[in-house]
């Protein structure tokens, strides 16, 4: 909708006919408008609400004729009714994993933003109704039949989002995303990432004149109320293990049972040799690995596997097969070009692929890593095989530490251990999917052990200039 300061109101005009009638009359730009009211009172207040938003510097919509407090009033909605229409417009646009992320925020704070009515169903539940209601796939299921009452007394409860204009309204919704479900703070990370999907439903709700303003904006914040920290996303140096203990950590991985270990050492060496995240290994095809009998090899892939489950894929599988992490926008097209990570593989992790393929073969897809009937892998068996080989290969101080407590501080063992060799970060970000600027503010703190080579390079540059 268009808006314009062009706004001429014109003086209150009566028509005298069988009825009389009171017409209120403007114009924005060259489109006219007009009111007619049956008393004189109820006129004068129509064009006042006019003037005084025309004096108060409101543009005018230059299709509806209306200041944009008067649209406000006239779209307002539900906090409720306005959630089921943004996830349902971002749906088709966003990641499974994205999708989960907006849902259960929405599922947090819809139910804060309501009246007190009698008969609130408990706050669980009003959670679980919504995480179905407000799912917009085909595969979720249906509501149960407490679930559905709890979803009726909500939508009776439910605020309008204009409500949100209030602070304190706003306020109650972040302290809500602040805390975990037990009441306990949450941590830094999971309220930044909330609060960006709210910020979004509620900036899609100034795109629909609902609100004026978007709360959460950074100048908008409620004021004295005190958000988490910062979060740190540097990665703890103390989970870092060294090239060594890696390898020690993927042999055992081979002794860790007859059938689950074996199928997942070389799926952990890709994750450190590679610095490939675990939706990507579990994506790699046969076609993108180059491993010669002798020498370096090479994966260059395309594709990742994210498991975010069934209610939330757009075809009803577990898995869903989409491009690389950071490398796309959007939901493109699974026909068009995906970007492609190439990373030069040292002769270890070839030898272990070339033994992995030759031991289990690939699927019919040319998939490398299947579970024993021939799926794709899940998040939560690679990750209880890791506790396994951890348990293995660890020592009691270690396993009481942060020293590789996951699967994921394979990836960051890698790029450490890149970067320690003197490797130019625009190279090691270039192999790890990264910007060279995340790159190095995640591995700020992990960069160590190269003091001596930069303090000798140092020396020879000051000698050179002194002679």
């Amino acid at each position: 909708m268009t808006t314009s300061f062009d706004v001429h109101i014109w003086a209150l005009e009566v028509r005298r006919t069988k009825v009389t009638g009171y017409r209120v009359r403007w114009r924005v730009t060259e489109n006219k408008f007009g009111e007619t009211f049956a008393t004189r009172q109820l006129a004068d207040a129509y064009r006042a609400t006019l003037l005084t938003a025309a004096k108060r510097g409101e543009p005018f919509g230059t299709d509806t004729g209306l200041p944009e407090s008067m649209t406000r009033k006239l779209t307002d909605i539900t906090f409720y009714a306005h959630a089921a229409e943004f996830a349902a417009a971002m749906w088709p646009a966003v990641s499974a994993k994205s999708r989960i992320g907006m849902i259960e925020t929405l599922s947090r704070t819809v139910p804060v933003v309501v009246l007190n009515l009698a008969g609130r169903p408990e706050d669980g539940l009003l959670r679980a109704a919504l995480r179905k209601d407000l799912n917009q796939g085909p595969h979720v299921d249906a509501l149960a039949n407490d679930e559905a009452r709890a979803l009726a007394w909500l939508k009776r409860a439910s605020r309008p989002i204009s409500s949100l204009e209030d602070s304190s309204v706003v306020a109650d919704v972040l302290d809500a995303l602040a805390a975990k479900l037990d009441g306990k703070p949450a941590s830094p990370q999971y309220f930044s990432r909330r609060r960006r999907v709210l910020h979004k439903t509620l900036a899609y709700a100034v795109r629909k004149k609902r609100l004026s303003k978007n709360p959460l904006a950074k100048d908008n914040l409620p004021e004295g109320w005190t958000p988490p920290e910062k979060p740190d996303d540097t990665v703890d140096p103390r989970s870092i293990g060294g090239p060594a203990l890696v390898t020690g950590m993927l042999e055992a991985c081979g002794r860790v049972g007859v059938r689950q270990g074996p199928r997942f050492k070389a799926f952990y060496g890709c994750m450190f040799h590679a610095l490939m995240r675990p939706s990507e290994v579990a994506a790699l095809v046969v076609s993108s690995c180059d491993l010669p009998e002798e020498g370096w090899g090479r994966l260059s892939f395309a594709d990742a596997s994210p498991s975010a489950g069934r209610a939330y894929t757009d075809d009803g599988t577990v898995h869903e097969d989409r491009g690389l992490k950071g490398r796309t926008k959007g939901r493109p097209s699974p026909r068009a070009r995906r970007p492609v990570r190439s990373v030069p593989i040292p002769p270890e992790l070839v030898t272990m692929l070339r033994g992995h393929i030759a031991r289990f073969g690939v699927g019919p897809d040319g998939r490398v890593f299947r579970s024993e009937r021939g799926n794709r892998i899940n998040a939560s068996t690679w990750w209880q095989v890791w506790v396994k080989v951890r348990r293995a290969s660890l020592t009691q101080e270690q396993l009481a530490s942060p020293l590789m407590r996951r699967p994921y501080d394979l990836r960051h063992a890698g790029v450490v251990w890149r970067l320690n060799s003197g490797v130019p970060p625009a190279e090691v970000a270039a192999w790890a999917g990264h910007s060279v600027e995340m790159l190095m503010r995640v591995y700020v703190h992990c960069t160590t052990g190269m003091e001596d080579v930069w303090i000798s390079r140092m020396d020879q540059a000051l000698n050179r200039e002194g002679q």
